[in-house]
């Protein structure tokens, strides 16, 4: 189904790139209160960090960052802010590696992958068999959330998910990434993953994990890597088992799985994402009963900033989420 987005612009951010970047950049978010972190060891005896912001029995909203962020970028504390104001308790997802310590294996993350999420998702339901549980992803986290919500169908109970900003189709985007202003955020995107390996080699090594350390040798020199089809031909594909990169961005892409989907679920793209082209927007007849798409004009990536005072920005995610939220839990 798609509806009409209700967000308009900033004046002073229309362009695309300062969508994206002004809330990267330049927001200041404090850690929400009421928070904590748990450590949980995955089933291959590595571990995952989770933040949790709030206690008690409201319902829960699993929220799962993008490519090199974690629980503390900006558009994750601020939502966990407002859904707690709201009657919202939330947990992040931090990916293996994203949480300020590397994890305990050559494993890494990637756009395909939903072990986590789904062993996250099992965790929180043992334990809390009746709770209302939703889950929110964005950009490569938003991905994740689509393909899981598509593998499993009917298999998971949650009132409500939202995906933000969506590689959708992720050889287009890796393209895009390649050509004009965005090879800035290539540019930026590459030399954190280069320092994200680099520091996971070297807690392995601080760890003497041999089994692990020969895994990330094995890839060999990656300070020449310029494309995101070069990262992931030479990392990822390697590390998780995939043929090659055609390989890893077929399987992975999350388009695909919209058809499965049996959760009620917002997708929430902008169709001047420098990230990708609109090309990766689906077709109505791809998506399930219970996919809703929202697609607006301007909004840059994970950006949909509004408002009419420069000094007082409009995040209008946080009010469109929560919104969509809560008329599926909190129904009149």
């Amino acid at each position: 189904m798609l509806i009409k987005t209700t967000f308009k612009p900033a004046w002073w951010l229309r362009n695309s790139h300062l969508q994206t970047i002004y809330p990267a950049l330049i927001r200041k978010t404090s850690t929400p209160p009421d928070y904590r972190r748990e450590r949980l060891i995955t089933p291959d005896n590595d571990f995952i960090d989770i933040d949790y912001c709030g206690t008690g029995t409201q319902p829960l909203v699993m929220l799962v960052h993008g490519l090199t962020g974690s629980s503390q970028s900006g558009y994750i504390k601020g939502l966990q802010s407002i859904l707690l104001k709201q009657g919202f308790r939330s947990v992040v997802l931090n990916f293996r590696g994203c949480s300020g310590e590397s994890n305990n294996t050559a494993r890494c993350y990637h756009s395909g992958e939903t072990e986590d999420i789904d062993f996250l998702y099992q965790t929180i339901r043992l334990r809390e068999p009746d709770t209302q549980i939703a889950a929110v992803g964005f950009s490569l986290g938003g991905n994740v959330l689509l393909k899981w919500l598509g593998e499993k169908g009917d298999q998971v109970t949650l009132f409500a998910a939202v995906a933000v900003s969506v590689p959708l189709l992720l050889g287009i985007c890796a393209t895009k990434l390649d050509k004009g202003f965005s090879k800035l955020y290539r540019l930026n995107l590459l030399q954190e993953l280069k320092l994200y390996m680099q520091l996971k080699l070297q807690h392995l090594e601080s760890q003497d994990r041999t089994e692990e350390i020969m895994k990330i040798k094995a890839l060999g020199d990656l300070s020449n890597i310029s494309s995101f089809w070069q990262y992931d031909d030479k990392v990822v594909a390697k590390l998780h088992g995939f043929t090659d990169v055609h390989d890893y961005y077929q399987r992975s892409s999350s388009r695909q799985y919209l058809k499965l989907i049996a959760v009620p679920t917002l997708v929430i793209q902008a169709g001047d994402d420098p990230f990708m082209t609109r090309e990766v927007i689906p077709k109505l007849d791809e998506l399930s009963p219970k996919v809703h798409l929202e697609i607006s004009r301007h909004g840059g990536h994970v950006g949909f900033i509004s408002g009419s005072n420069p000094f007082k920005p409009k995040y209008w995610l946080e009010q469109r989420i929560p919104e969509f939220l809560t008329g599926l839990v909190y129904p009149e």
